[in-house]
């Protein structure tokens, strides 16, 4: 069985993966995803009738966001898993049909409706390279046989599956906003049109973008609102002498719930990778077993989890295929759409929490980490403590001491190539800001950059989805200043991008407007020449090329 899938950055070649991913991910696995994704869409537009003709299905809506976010690269390599998705999945869309027709109603008529596989066929498809033959109609979005069609859906399709993490995140503390639902169907139903062009693509794209910022504001909202707004932290990268459990992934409601769960046992909690901004909001900070940050950006844990000596929880996509016969394997849990195997998985109850008492009483047994490095890391910049530093941060830009602000966002990833992104930061001249979210800050947040009259030159704004801060910072600027455009600033964007968080981010700040993004280190693959010329045109959206050139370019 062969595979098709070019949905990250690192995808063989730039051109895609067709024999096993360079996440990992195998054929098997991947066919799987297709199946599912197939499935959602027909969810997706029975939903999308349902909601038009009154009302929509929200358990459909909330499996939705759950399947694309169980898609996403580096969340969901565990095959089991994957088939009670799709057995849940065909159900929930019979049912959906069903719901139609006791309305006097006949459903839309399109393949992915009609659509249905037996047990025994789950994973059992033969993938043809980009542009080939096809067999299967699973594949009709993912090989479309115009190039520019197939990208702007496939560009679509991972947008919503970034929105769609956000989503979850901010449902499992209890927010939720219909509207990013309807656009997520939405664009999941358009884009099995067969009819479809390519002006209506890019309409759709922006909407998608559009959804994003909706997405990633609730997301603020929710999680300022349940521990706080983020504050100016110094954060521990040293170890303590107890045992410890390592969490990583995005999402703080599983990190609230092992926080409780853990106290007073005798173990210390740390974070890694997307998981270090909650270090920074209050609520977490009045825990005292809460030690500080291991390691580094996710890739790099199979090395680290080696001398981690504790026990793992994935809460989101970060997790990574361990080496064959790594001493760390058994010891990692996963919980929500995450699923590896070999590993174990901590299921949500029927009363909507978690369990944790196995993890943290085999954390107990464990011997204290090892200290790979040592010393502090300055985080919490997020929106509301960069505009409690306005007035400042304006004096320092009116008096020449800040000439720019550089938007470094988005995701790190293990290629060569990303050494661009250290060698920028270093050699960013000394008046020059840099604005960060997402893992792309492991890649400079460590060095020895300094600050401007007490502001640090490196202001992390936490996760990925807190890229919605540096929106909020701009805009804020712009207001100040008495600006028409946040294009007026002197604001220069230089994104780096791994997988589909990024994707949304992306289309979220193009949706805003802001023009002259540079993103790298290479293009996504489901970038045509065409689609790059009109996203040129349009938005000015270019590449990285040498630090030089780029530090000319965008520095002067």
């Amino acid at each position: 069985m062969k595979m098709f899938c070019y949905q990250c950055q690192e995808t063989a070649g730039g051109k895609g993966c067709t024999l096993q991913g360079v996440c990992g991910k195998k054929p098997e696995t991947s066919a799987r995803m297709d199946q599912l994704l197939y499935i959602v869409r027909g969810i997706a537009i029975v939903n999308r009738f349902l909601r038009e003709k009154g009302s929509g299905d929200k358990a459909a809506s909330h499996f939705v966001i759950d399947s694309l976010f169980t898609t996403i690269t580096n969340a969901n390599f565990d095959n089991p898993m994957l088939d009670g998705f799709i057995k849940k999945g065909l159900q929930l869309k019979n049912e959906l049909i069903g719901t139609v027709k006791k309305r006097g109603m006949e459903p839309p008529f399109m393949p992915e409706v009609s659509y249905h596989i037996s047990e025994e066929d789950y994973g059992r498809l033969e993938v043809v390279e980009s542009g080939g033959e096809l067999d299967e109609e699973i594949f009709s979005v993912l090989h479309d046989k115009n190039p520019d069609i197939r990208g702007l859906k496939q560009l679509a399709m991972y947008g919503c599956k970034g929105m769609a993490a956000y989503a979850r995140h901010a449902l499992n503390l209890g927010f939720e906003d219909e509207d990013i639902y309807v656009v997520i169907e939405n664009a999941l139903a358009e884009i099995s049109r067969p009819d479809i062009s390519a002006d209506e693509l890019l309409s759709l794209v922006l909407a998608v973008g559009d959804g994003g910022v909706k997405a990633m504001a609730l997301l603020d909202k929710a999680n300022t609102s349940s521990y706080g707004n983020p504050e100016i932290t110094k954060v521990n990268i040293g170890v303590r002498k107890r045992p410890g459990i390592l969490i990583s992934g995005h999402d703080l409601k599983d990190l609230e719930e092992l926080f409780v769960q853990s106290e007073g046992k005798g173990v210390d909690i740390y974070t890694h990778s997307e998981m270090l901004p909650a270090q920074s909001y209050p609520f977490f900070k009045k825990f005292e077993h809460f030690a500080g940050n291991y390691g580094n950006a996710w890739w790099k844990q199979i090395d680290e989890f080696e001398t981690f000596n504790g026990m793992f929880l994935f809460t989101s996509n970060c997790i990574v295929p361990p080496r064959p016969k790594t001493t760390y394997t058994d010891r990692v849990y996963t919980t929500g759409v995450v699923g590896m195997p070999d590993t174990h998985h901590i299921p949500e109850g029927p009363d909507g929490k978690k369990d944790f008492s196995e993890i943290i009483a085999r954390a107990q047994t464990c011997e204290p980490p090892t200290e790979i490095e040592h010393g502090e890391i300055v985080a919490g910049f997020a929106h509301n403590q960069v505009l409690a530093l306005a007035p400042k941060v304006i004096e320092l830009i009116k008096a020449g001491k800040i000439r720019k602000f550089v938007v470094m966002a988005g995701c790190d990833g293990r290629f060569p190539s990303r050494k661009y992104y250290t060698d920028f930061a270093e050699r960013l001249p000394k008046d020059c800001v840099i604005l960060t979210a997402g893992c792309a800050k492991y890649r400079y947040n460590k060095l020895p950059l300094g600050d401007i009259d007490g502001v640090p030159r490196v202001l992390d704004a936490g996760q990925c989805n807190d890229s919605y801060s540096l929106v909020v910072i701009a805009l804020a600027l712009r207001d100040a200043f008495g600006l028409k455009s946040v294009n007026d600033l002197p604001i220069v964007y230089n994104i780096a991008w791994y997988e589909q968080k990024a994707v949304i981010v992306l289309l979220a700040l193009l949706s805003l407007g802001v023009k002259n993004i540079h993103t790298g280190p290479t293009l996504p693959a489901f970038f045509t020449p065409d689609i790059l010329g009109v996203l040129k045109d349009k938005f000015g959206i270019g590449t990285i090329s040498t630090v030089d050139e780029d530090l000319a370019n965008l520095i002067g």
